[in-house]
This record gives C-alpha cells, structure tokens and sequence, in this order.
C-alpha cells in the first residue's frame, strides 16, 4: 500500500531526531523517511487542522490532525498539549495511515458456509437481535480499553441497565485488571494519585518490568530530556531481560520471574531493619494488612505493626537473592535510595507486574514500599501505573465496563450502588442483576464449551477488539470454535472492527466499524486525563460507528418490546431529544443530528462523583487538551487535579489533613501497607521444556498489529515475529539469527525466526516473543492461569522447548 500521506524531508527527519530525547527509541528503527509532517514542519495550505489525542497507547499525546479533500493528509505533534508538548513517537507521527489500508471492511458480512455474503445493516441488526431475543441471558459483550468512553457507557447501559445481564467485560481485563485491585486494596478506589508531572520532578525513576523506550516513548524522553538539560535523574530497570530502556539506565536489576515479589519485600525489610522507614508517615496516614488464608478476598485481614515486621524478617538481601536472582547489594541499593527521604522516587510499571498470577499482591507491594517509605504525595514521589491502550482507564475503569463494575467505581454486588445506577439510567428497580457475569477468561471457556457440556454462553458480540490473538492459551479459549465445528455449531460469534483480523476469521458476522477521527470521541489516559475530539473524516463505504451499532441493536429490541429497553416511563432505554421532540438515532441518517457523545457523556458525568471522580460537562473538555480528574468547580472556573489525596492539591481533601485516603477500605482515611509472601509461578521450566517464555510488545507495532501493519513504514521497519534468544543457549544449540525453531509449550506449538543479540537481550533458559504478527500467534503457547482477584492470566511465564527446524 503506499502512503496517502505527504513525505517528510530527511532534513526535517535529522531535526527532530536532535530536538527529540527519544531518537535511540524512534529514529533507529526506521530506515525510510517519516511519511507525515513533523514539528518543524509549516502547515500545508487549504488543510484544516483540529486536535485529537492519539489512537495508540495509554500515553494519551495529542496530536494535530490535517484534513484535505475528506482525508487525513497530515499529522502532527501539538505543542499546546501537556502530555506530549509537540512530540508523538513513531507510532504516533504514522497514526494517520492507520485509516487508509487497502482492506478496510466496508459492508457487514454473513458467513454463508465457508465464506460470507454481503447483507443490509438492517438485516445484521436484525441477526443480532434475533439472538438476544431468543436467549438474552446467554450473550455476552467483550470490549476494549479502546472502546470511547461513550461507547462503552452505552455498551454498559444496553447490558446492565436494559438485559439485565452482566456478561460484559473488556480486553483490559488482560493488561490492567492487576493495576485496578491493587489500587482497591491500598487505597480503596483505583487510578493513580500522581501524573505525568511526577517525571519532570523525579530524582530516581524505576521502571518495574516494564520498557517505557519502547512501549510510552514520548513519556520516557521526558526524563532523558532532562539529562540533556544538565539534571541529575537515577534511572534503575528491573526486568527479565534487556531492553532499550536498560540502554538508559544507571542500574539493571536482571530477575526471575516472580522476583519482584521478593524484591519489594526485601526493600521493606531494609527500611524497618534499618530505621529508615517514614514513621510519621506510617503512624499518621497508614495501616497493615495481609492475606487472609480462611477467607480470601481483596481486603484481606487487619495485622499489626509488628506483625508486619515478623513477617518481613526471613527477606533479608541475601534470601531475596535467591528468590529473585537479583544480587544482594542491589537490594541493598534499593534500600538505601528508598530510605534516603532528600531524594524523589518514583515508580512506573506495565504489563510485567500486571500480567502476573500475583498481580494484586505486586501492584500492592510496590504501593507499600512508597508508603512504607514517605514517597508519595508530593510532585516526583509517587507509584504510578501506566495504561497500554488510550482508554484502559476512561472507559474500562471509570465506566465500568466490567463483569462485576457499574459506572463511577460501583459494584453489581452493593444493593445501594445497583439503586443509585438504577435512579441515574431511570430503570425500574431491580433491573440491574446483583450477580457478576463472566470475567474474560470465563466468558471465554464458557463460548469454547458445548452447551450440553455447561458452556452457557451462545453468542458474544466483539467490539474495538481482537481476542483471536490476545486471548491466553488460544487453542482452549478461542480456536475451538474452528477446531470443534460440530460440537459448537450452535456458537455465534459477531465482531465489529476496522479490518481483517486473527478474530474476524471465525467471526458469523462482521460489522464494520468506523474509527479514531471518522467519528466523535472522549477518552481517558494514565493520568486521569479525559481527552475529547470531534469527527473530521467520513469512514469508508457503509462503515459505522460502535456506538451507533449497539444503540441501533437497543432499538431495535424496543420495537420488539422487550421490556429492558425501556425506561420507567416506557421510553427508548436511550431516547435523546432536541427542541422536545426524539431524534431517531438509531437511524444512521440521523445519528449525527444531535452529538451523541455529549449527551452520553454529559449523562455519565452524574455516576463521577462518588468516588471523587468528578468529570466537568463536555463544553469544557472541547476546549481543552484534556483534563485530569477531579475537575471540580470553583471560583467559577473548571480545575483540574494534579496529586491525589494532597492538601493543596486535592480540593477533597480537608484542611489540615496533609494526606486525606478518603476512600480508605478501613474507613479511616488511611492506606494499606501489604505483606504478601514470595511464591513461584505458575509454571517453571523443567527437564521437559526447559525455557522460560515471555510475550511483549516492539516499537513499532501497537498491541496485535491490525492498525499498523497497515502502515507501510511501521510494516517494513518490523515485518514480522521473532524470537529473542540468549546468545549462549542459541549457541548451544546451534542457532543463528534467521534460523527457524520449533517451539513448543503444554498448550501448543510454533515456528518461528531466531534473533540474537538484537533489540532485547533475554539471560540464559529465557525467550522473549512479541505479539503482534498475527501470522505468528504466540497464544497458542501461552497459558491461563490467572490471578486469584483480578482475573488477570499471566502472559510473562510459560515453560516451553525449542527444537532447531
């Protein structure tokens, strides 16, 4: 495909490559031009431009979006935004192409036999409906961290508030799911109390298995943009391999799998052991938990001080040593710089702590060990997780969109929270099932089992995602719906996307969807900012967006008078209306004669404020390149919220409270501290399959490759999957780069490329494997295990054994 969009001279390349900190991340892989305009770049004439925020990552970098002749012709960093200050990654600077593959899916299809025939939108809708009609309590909807916000509230509202039925859960439930239970369990209510701020601020950075180089460039070239402005910043890695972040790093910390269990124990062990620990902070604004054994559950049980302490004393340097194969003297150092209160830590982490069988207890740890030690609170002290799609938060983790969550932080199980989302959605009482639906991995199981076997779920409706090569282990999870034809004929599978996808393979029928700036949107990133954009470009042939499709499907059933698609008064579950009277927007002619997103949005606004989540109405975010919440009103004037839980900066915290938890599970304005001890994994190399496999990302490609595999630069600089191999063991087994190996886990096998000594380097009895070559399905391989509470499988630990092809 060749690139709709103007190309850059080399000059202008060579520019930014030298104003920018991240040309180690960016420039290097890429051997041709950048196909779009860049920060020196003059604005084209009769192009008109509007801000958009990304469609890649949970960074959540605006962009500048060109328009010409109803195309996207141009992008460019906005230097208005606080996020990213004029600067997108290589990802970013292609965003714009994403919309032009050759093989965009234009109409709905219906399988017919082994292929398909084009039918009406009518006709789908009506597929769909007929299912629901038939069976609602067996349909389940599987969403997406890239779900809008509106999108994903309506999603919410049809499910929740219409069937009755709570089936519903996102792909976030692979990648944040830990990063939720682990804020719940320390602090009582999820989302980071720091910001981006916190980077510009910070005297040490660690980076907690994760590789911000590659995967949040724009936020790691904010501290190494720093060095090259003369400040001082420690920067430690701690990981299973490494990677271009470790390229940047003072300090690398190589550990086992599981390690970082140890690891933050054996920090806290440091910090009593040698009186370093903040004890007035402790004292004034934290209590102790741990696992209760006889009754788990998220909240645990109450312990002491002292208790804590006991539990602490077998982590000393040394035994941490050989749970976590990190040296005890760079425990020890962690030790020290945690226990030194002159200097500013902060903490980021991704998918290594989150894609973990004890995500909840790491997540809680490394909270722990900044409590335990007085870093939090104030700019450059804080433990932050980082999102990996643009609205993992705004929609997965403030809407809801979760087999146990209602809007707004609430719960299925809380008759109180079911009452109040009752009342806000006008639904008769009781509407709202206290039962939590199936969480991913079971929604999963339950569609790949026969219905004669238990497998309750018949039909689940795919949106803004792709779980034919996300899902752990595919051949349990998501393949048998080919493998096992006969047994599951009865099975129905709809997806809604953008282009052909490992999913849409099996898919009964496909819709096609518009995307990014073909419609309106407002999204939510890492650092609680909500980001708005308007629609610019009209999406190809009868493409249309999610959120008219599930809107449409309601409609559908109202006419059908099913009752959940009405409201007390007998209304359309989503009526909206102008000047009094309805507007049909179930009628794709119609759907943008009023902004359906305001009215959602501005609707949600009301489920914001319980957890001191407060958003402020729609206008204010068109104005702005996105807002952190709480935005609360005062003087007149919409603010936002740099630092949770921080006298003079948190509006909800009282005065002379300093540090206020207001959301604390104990109900006393403090936070958790855990103790959780070290286990192994899940699965651990053995004689049989001797290897340790971990999946990931790369640089260049986002999450499965659907939209930047359609990109031809991003596509040409990373073609294809690999495997990373120690350059040892690949010796050992007489390996090169290109040759092709066999591997294979309990679950599956595959063939696939060898690199050695390329961009990451695993130790000795460890391979990595990226994602997003859906030619190369790493999932077969992996397995399902997932964590105890947040339901989150483990994609960083699998034992495998390779064999030379």
């Amino acid at each position: 495909m060749s690139s709709p969009l103007p190309a850059a001279s080399s000059v202008q390349r060579r520019q930014f490559i030298k104003a920018s900190a991240m040309a180690a991340a960016t420039a290097v892989t890429c051997g041709s031009d950048y196909s779009l305009p860049i920060l020196a770049a003059e604005p084209r004439e009769g192009v008109a431009w509007d801000k958009a925020p990304c469609r890649f990552c949970g960074t959540g970098c605006h962009v500048q979006v060109g328009v010409q002749g109803g195309k996207v012709v141009a992008v460019a960093g906005d230097r208005n935004a606080e996020v990213n200050k004029g600067l997108l990654c290589v990802k970013g600077y292609h965003v714009g192409s994403a919309l032009y593959g050759k093989d965009r899916l234009t109409k709905p299809l219906l399988r017919d036999g082994e292929g398909y025939r084009e039918i009406s939108w009518d006709e789908a809708i009506g597929v769909i409906a007929d299912r629901i009609e038939a069976a609602p309590e067996r349909f389940a909807f599987y969403g997406s961290g890239q779900w809008t916000i509106p999108e994903g509230y309506a999603a919410q509202k049809f499910m929740k508030g219409g069937l009755s039925n709570n089936h519903i859960d996102p792909n976030a439930r692979l990648c944040m799911a830990s990063a939720v239970t682990g804020f719940l369990a320390t602090y009582g209510v999820d989302e980071p109390a720091g910001c981006y701020d916190d980077l510009d601020a910070c005297d040490v950075l660690i980076m907690w298995g994760n590789n911000p180089a590659e995967m949040h460039p724009v936020l790691f070239s904010r501290v190494i943009d720093r060095r090259s402005r003369g400040e001082e910043v420690t920067l430690i890695d701690i990981g299973t391999r490494r990677t271009r972040t470790t390229d940047a790093c003072q300090h690398y910390l190589e550990m086992k799998g599981h390690g970082d269990l140890a690891i933050a124990n054996g920090i806290a062990h440091l910090l009593i052991k040698n009186g370093t620990y903040d004890r007035k902070f402790v004292e004034s604004f934290c209590s102790f938990k741990a696992p209760d054994d006889e009754n788990p559950n998220l909240h645990g049980k109450a312990i002491s001080f002292e208790d804590y302490k006991k539990s602490l004393e077998s982590y000393t340097p040394e035994r941490v040593e050989e749970m976590s194969g990190v040296p005890a003297e760079q425990i020890r150092l962690l030790g020290d710089l945690f226990g030194n209160p002159e200097l500013k830590i902060t903490s980021l982490w991704c998918m290594g702590m989150n894609q973990h069988t004890r995500g909840t207890a790491i997540n809680s740890m490394v909270h722990g060990v900044h409590l335990l030690s007085g870093h939090f609170g104030t700019p450059g002290n804080a433990p932050t997780s980082l999102t990996g799609q643009p609205s993992a938060c705004g929609t997965v983790r403030e809407v809801g969109t979760l087999s146990h969550a209602l809007p707004g932080g609430r719960v299925v199980t809380n008759e109180e929270h079911r009452q109040q989302s009752e009342g806000f959605w006008n639904v008769p009482p009781g509407r709202i099932s206290p039962t939590p639906g199936y969480h991913t991995v079971e929604m999963w199981e339950s569609f790949c089992t026969p219905t004669d076997q238990g497998g309750d779920i018949g039909t689940i409706w795919v949106q803004v995602t792709n779980p034919g090569q996300t899902l752990p282990n595919l051949n349990k999870l998501f393949n048998p719906k080919e493998q096992n034809r006969e047994a599951l004929k009865d099975k129905f599978l709809i997806v809604s996307d953008v282009y052909p996808t490992a999913t849409t393979r099996l898919a009964d029928l496909i819709l096609p969807s518009a995307m990014w700036v073909e419609k309106n949107g407002v999204v939510g990133n890492s650092e609680r900012r909500t980001q708005q954009w308007f629609k610019m470009v009209d999406p190809p042939g009868e493409a249309r967006d999610d959120c008219w499709q599930t809107i449409a499907l309601a409609y559908e059933l109202f006419q059908r008078d099913m009752d959940g698609m009405q409201d007390r008064e007998g209304r359309f579950l989503f009526e909206m209306a102008a000047d009094g009277e309805p507007v049909p927007i179930w009628q794709w002619e119609h759907y943008y004669d009023i902004n359906v997103d305001e009215r959602l949005f501005d609707e949600y606004r009301q489920f914001s404020r319980l957890k001191h989540k407060d958003l402020a109405p729609y206008s204010e975010y068109v104005k702005a390149r996105g807002l952190r919440w709480p935005v609360v009103e005062r003087d007149g004037e919409w603010r936002e919220t740099h630092f949770r839980f921080s006298e003079g900066y948190d509006p909800y915290v009282e005065e002379g409270k300093k540090i206020q938890f207001y959301h604390s599970s104990t109900h006393d304005d403090r936070a958790q501290i855990w103790f959780h001890p070290w286990i192994p994994p899940a699965e651990v190399p053995d004689k049989e399959f001797p290897f340790m496999l971990c999946t990931g990302r790369v640089l260049e490609h986002w999450h499965t490759g659907s939209m930047t595999r359609r990109v031809p630069e991003l596509s040409r600089a990373m073609p294809g999957g690999y495997v990373e191999m120690n350059a040892e063991d690949a010796a050992e087994y007489g390996l090169q780069n290109g040759h092709r190996v066999q591997i294979e886990s309990r679950r599956g096998s595959l063939e696939i490329p060898v690199w050695i000594d390329g961009r990451g380097q695993p130790p000795r009895g460890t391979v990595f494997i990226p994602f997003f070559d859906e030619t190369l399905l790493v999932n077969d391989l992996t397995l399902d295990a997932v964590d105890p509470f947040s339901k989150q499988p483990d994609y960083k630990k699998s034992a495998v054994r390779i064999r030379k092809v």
